[in-house]
């Protein structure tokens, strides 16, 4: 008999870090259904954390996330995802 492993702790951001200059039309939250709000903010290069919220979307089909303008990142820069609580 198998237990299912319980995690601790599950961070609900998604990191996104480029080694290069992109724009960003698009992105993939694995795990997120459909429907849910995401606020996208800037990524602080050093820190890690959050920055300036950059703008908002929702998760369509199989966790896609298509922004309303493209996001330009510059190399070394990245954003930080964050999902809505379900139910919000």
């Amino acid at each position: 008999m198998m237990n299912a492993m319980i995690p601790l702790h599950r961070d609900r951001d998604f990191t996104f870090r480029f080694a290069e200059d992109r724009m960003i039309p698009r992105f993939h939250l694995e795990g997120v259904e459909t429907g849910r709000s995401i606020a996208v903010y800037r990524l602080n290069p050093e820190t890690g954390g959050r920055l300036d919220l950059i703008t908002t979307a929702v998760t369509g089909d199989g966790g896609w996330v298509t922004l309303a303008e493209p996001i330009l990142v510059r190399a070394g820069e990245g954003f930080i995802a964050v999902p809505s609580e379900p139910g919000a």
